[in-house]
């Protein structure tokens, strides 16, 4: 039996509307928010001193801390525009695609992470520029609020503050 062109286009067309309305019944609703896990902390620990500099023992862990509570304080829109970028950089293959970093995060080297920041900073596509510039601004605000950059920036805070942190 052959086929009619009528016959292959209505099969084709009956066909992507199987597949897109399977794929739109399988999705899961996203939570909203960003919900941090240990994946993200792991990933910004990682990144803050390729973006930072050398830190101060448990700098980058308070980088993180600081990052995330910077995070749930944006706009929800903002917030599941970072999810999408974290899960995209948790995802080994983009991992290794989109940022050049072949280990995962926690054993990426030094050298690995700063040429994926360098690539990423000076890309030709804007989306990849917007996507760095996002992750400069959240780890710079984290460290300017993290204690352990306060001595090098030689911030004092003011004597009504100590009482309250």
């Amino acid at each position: 039996m052959t086929l009619s062109r009528r016959q292959l286009l209505q099969t084709g067309l009956l066909g992507g509307l199987t597949l897109a309305l399977a794929g739109r019944l399988a999705e899961v609703p996203a939570a909203p928010g960003f919900a941090a896990n240990v994946a993200d902390r792991q990933l910004i620990m990682a990144l803050a001193p390729g973006m930072l500099g050398p830190l101060p023992a448990g700098g980058a862990a308070q980088v993180a801390g600081n990052v995330l509570k910077a995070i749930d304080g944006l706009p929800l829109a903002v917030q599941a525009e970072l999810r999408q970028l974290f899960d995209l950089l948790h995802n080994p293959l983009a991992r290794r695609l989109l940022a050049g970093v072949a280990a995962p995060w926690p054993e990426a080297g030094e050298q690995a992470i700063n040429a994926f920041l360098q690539r990423w900073r000076y890309s030709r596509f804007s989306l990849l520029r917007s996507a760095y510039q996002a992750l400069h601004c959240l780890l710079g605000a984290g460290w300017y609020g993290a204690a352990a950059s306060w001595p090098a920036i030689d911030y004092r805070l003011p004597a009504m503050m100590k009482g309250l942190l």
